[in-house]
């Protein structure tokens, strides 16, 4: 498997560098039905989803410790690979962020797209929200797409969609995304598997009842 940071526009995906929410951060406190229901579509084994759990609340709490109001950082991790999004007020900051995520435990990498110039408003954050909802409707409604194999979150524009994906599917995403109403440019994080690992990763179905009448 491979890992690489892609950026498309509107009609182009570029291949920015090689590093090798669809599915939302989700409260761990929750029915077991539906945990297990969308653990067993998601791509990360169980342990790795709480661990990314745990991953984005300490980063976050940590990173309010050190900044305060000094910035507006968002944590999103997926299968430990933790993306940094939003502002800081200098390059400095931008360094501390990154420097208290690693020390993060179960963290194995960091993608830093935080950008440093004043904090977004309330009104473009509600924008970059409803762009992120829009995306993920998108991803459902392409029936040839696991939306629960992507993770996506926007800022200031920029879609970024995370997940363990075939070559295929993240083509196919990515015409998806980069058609949503909103979308200035996306920039994928993907670890690419094959279409052989994907095939492993798909739920075994229930063998029929065969005193199940026809």
């Amino acid at each position: 498997m491979s890992f690489s940071i892609q950026r498309a526009g509107w009609a182009t995906v570029l291949l920015a560098a090689s590093l090798g929410n669809l599915t939302a951060c989700f409260p761990l406190a929750v029915g077991g039905a539906v945990m297990g229901g969308m653990v067993a579509t998601d791509r990360r084994t169980t342990g790795t989803v709480v661990e990314d759990e745990g991953i984005e609340l300490r980063s976050a709490s940590r990173i309010r410790e050190a900044l305060g109001e000094r910035g507006h950082v968002n944590v999103t991790s997926y299968n430990r690979q933790v993306l940094l999004t939003g502002e800081v007020a200098s390059a400095q900051d931008k360094q501390l962020v990154e420097q208290i995520v690693g020390g993060v435990d179960n963290v194995r990498r960091i993608v830093n797209e935080l950008g440093i110039l004043g904090n977004s408003t309330l009104t473009q954050r509600s924008s970059d929200s409803l762009v992120t909802g829009r995306v993920k409707a998108g991803l459902i409604d392409a029936k040839d797409l696991f939306s629960n194999a992507f993770k996506v979150t926007t800022e200031r524009g920029t879609t970024y969609v995370m997940g363990r994906v075939t070559a295929r599917e993240a083509k196919r995403a990515t015409d998806v995304i980069s058609g949503t109403t909103g979308v200035q440019r996306v920039v994928r994080i993907f670890e690419t598997i094959t279409e052989e690992e994907l095939a492993r990763l798909q739920p075994t179905p229930a063998p029929a009842d065969p005193k199940a009448s026809p």
